[in-house]
């Protein structure tokens, strides 16, 4: 800070570093684009099961077996997906931390993580809730898992960019819909969770990185 700063440009530099100090700025825009991308994949190859199961149940009737075991490909289809998406944010984070000269993993990033962690776990909890009730609420997971990350992402906001929040009120308002066109669950997960991720990171990118 130099000596003949304006008291202005004083409380600007003040403002920054607190800034800086309150919130998590290492989140890459990249990284949102290629969730976006590894989420369209996966949703690719749930339709593929789920085609398979409803193909089956009308051939055959429902079968216990198959149901279950649908549940758990499209599970782990979901546990690969954000297991992708999170080794990728982490490798774009760590990336800009370091061009930015700050630290990865500090006191604002676990308040992060910890806000962002509460609604997506309960979500999580009440989605295997939905899958153990049977095939009958299956729709609905489509709307709660939206709606929970909607709520994770607003949560975690105000540890981050601001304009993490606004991604969050569209996933919850994609959600909601979700709920009342149950049968268009596929797409509804296709445009939160590939096409949103997809424009909200490249928004991202020119907004924050681009040089």
């Amino acid at each position: 800070m130099e000596v003949n700063e304006s008291p202005i440009d004083t409380l600007h530099d003040i403002r920054h570093m607190m800034k800086q100090s309150s919130k998590f700025l290492s989140l890459s825009g990249l990284s949102g684009i290629f969730a976006g991308v590894y989420a369209l994949a996966g949703i690719t190859a749930v339709g593929f099961v789920v085609n398979t199961f409803t193909q089956n149940f009308y051939e055959s009737g429902f079968n216990k077996h198959d149901y279950y075991n649908s549940v758990w490909q499209c599970v782990w289809i979901a546990v690969t997906v954000l297991t992708l998406s999170v080794l990728t944010a982490l490798v774009f984070s760590a990336r800009k931390a370091k061009v930015n000269g700050q630290k990865l993993f500090d006191h604002t990033a676990l308040r992060l993580l910890l806000n962002f962690s509460i609604p997506l776990i309960a979500g999580g909890l009440f989605c295997l809730a939905l899958i153990l009730q049977g095939v009958h609420v299956i729709p609905l997971l489509s709307s709660a898992m939206l709606v929970f990350y909607g709520l994770a992402l607003v949560n975690a906001s105000k540890y981050t960019l601001e304009d993490i929040r606004y991604l969050g009120y569209c996933q919850i308002t994609l959600g909601i819909l979700a709920a009342f066109f149950v049968s268009m669950g596929l797409l509804f997960w296709a445009l939160g969770f590939g096409v949103l991720h997809i424009i909200y990171g490249t928004v991202m990118w020119y907004k924050y990185e681009r040089h």
